[in-house]
């Protein structure tokens, strides 16, 4: 390989895997090494250092990243590559395994030390931290790491929709989860520095803004503020009023026994704040739930989604649950699909419980076979596949407005965006097929659209204005 030019301007490519959490901090590592000079490429193979953000919340995407990881580090070989940084939450859960199984990397970078990024990239330190053993984790040993909106980023999303992280960690026990062995405490932004940033994107032309943490409605309680989050939401309502092009502000990763009724009236007071509302439930049986310390049952959540639905007429629901955690029964399983069936959520994931070695579930007894697992999650996926078949056909002949996002990524006979009711990534989208004379679709805009035609989870419609 040809010696670079060390008067070259410094190009570094990324790799962002996991949830939009992650995504930010991409988004953040790639704005501290813009204002250094560094230029940051799309391809990977063009760039002289290479940074993979990993994910490490489940043995699958464990497994995504290792495989990441090499395949980038082909490009020592192939490419002009010449380091492989390695950043998130798999250095969290595996920094001394890394350091000491894969000479491939040259540096790593954990949730917490986001700002060494830079000095990664240059080389000025192989290892920010000294080896440590397997499943090893003290928080202790890094200050904890927020964001804020003086922090450069360079996002990675379209210009017409942004993420906005309003906080970091988490406090809840849950036993069947890593993440506060990953990120720590919980922690809120100030206030003041989430509605600048908001602004700021609106300015840059955000039409929509996704407000995501590992649980939004904790966002405050660090603060001493009261209903923290229904004030935060009011406030970027006001941002979005004064905005030439914000127009949606959607929120993720509600944690059910927080969502009170001041923060469903926040959401049902303004016509900005999204009808939209991501509560993971993870079971509906009161024994599994007990078992993974979150509390409850199917017989509260059912009162808990009627007031939601009574409060914000329209809204769309969206959950996730967890199947096979240890000692989940056939009954069980049975009170899970039967609470769906009564519910009819709008969007559902279903995960597949795994063993994680530094998750309090790895010492519960009862552990059901893989096969078992695999056949429920299945089962209730198929389940869910029928009710987002019936709903999506509620919109048939309707119309609603959209946001445009450009052409099919499918293909290009086709333009797509989504609804209010269909986050980005996440969710079904609109396929649009037809247009209607005089209508000029252009990404990042609204539009009209008729629904024409309903598939399992996306739809089919025609620009009408």
């Amino acid at each position: 390989m040809k010696t670079k030019d060390p008067s070259a301007v410094k190009t570094v490519g990324f790799v962002s895997l996991g949830c939009p959490k992650n995504l930010v901090d991409t988004e953040v590592m790639m704005g501290l090494l813009a204002r250094e000079g560094w230029q940051v490429t799309p391809d990977a193979a063009d760039a002289d250092v290479v940074v993979v953000n990993t994910c490490s919340f489940i043995q699958p995407a464990q497994q995504e990243s290792v495989d990441t990881i090499l395949e980038m580090a082909e490009l020592k070989k192939t490419g002009r590559a010449q380091r492989i940084v390695v950043a998130g939450c798999m250095v969290e859960r595996f920094r001394g395994d890394i350091q000491k199984e894969m000479p491939e990397v040259d540096a790593l970078v954990g949730t917490n030390e986001l700002e060494r990024i830079v000095a990664a990239c240059n080389g000025q330190s192989q290892s920010p931290l000294p080896i440590l053993p397997q499943n090893f984790f003290d928080p202790s040993l890094t200050a904890p790491y927020l964001y804020d909106d003086l922090t450069p980023r360079l996002r990675a999303t379209p210009r017409h929709s942004a993420y906005i992280k309003i906080a970091e960690g988490c406090d809840h026990p849950c036993t069947f989860c890593v993440i506060p062995q990953y990120r720590g405490k919980f922690r809120s932004r100030r206030f003041a520095s989430v509605a600048a940033e908001a602004e700021r994107l609106g300015r840059e032309g955000a039409r929509e803004l996704v407000l995501i943490g590992q649980d939004t409605t904790c966002y405050g309680d660090d603060l001493g503020l009261k209903n923290g989050l229904a004030a935060l939401l009011t406030r970027l309502a006001a941002v979005a009023e004064q905005s030439e092009t914000l127009r949606w502000i959607r929120t993720l990763y509600f944690y059910p026994n927080r969502v009170t009724q001041p923060l469903l009236d926040a959401i049902a007071a303004h016509p900005s704040l999204c009808g939209y509302v991501d509560m993971p439930l993870q079971h509906a049986s009161a024994q599994v739930l007990k078992r993974m310390k979150r509390g409850a049952g199917g017989d509260i959540f059912l009162k808990l989604l009627d007031r939601i639905r009574r409060t914000i007429p329209g809204v769309a629901l969206r959950t996730s649950f967890i199947v096979g955690f240890p000692g989940e029964t056939d009954a069980d399983f049975k009170e899970l699909c039967d609470f769906v069936t009564a519910v009819e959520f709008d969007w559902l994931g279903v995960f597949a419980y795994s063993d994680e070695a530094i998750n309090q579930a790895v010492h519960l007894d009862g552990k059901l076979d893989q096969e078992v697992i695999d056949d429920r999650r299945s089962r209730l996926m198929a389940l869910q596949q029928s009710i987002s078949r019936r709903r999506r056909e509620r919109a048939v002949g309707c119309r609603f407005d959209i946001l445009v996002e450009g052409l099919s990524e499918e293909t290009d006979l086709l333009w797509e965006g989504r609804l209010e009711s269909q986050a980005p990534e996440i969710d079904g989208k609109v396929l649009i097929n037809d247009v209607a004379a005089g209508v000029n679709p252009i990404a990042g805009t609204f539009a009209q659209v008729e629904i024409t035609e309903a598939h399992d989870y996306d739809l089919i419609g025609r620009l009408v204005g």
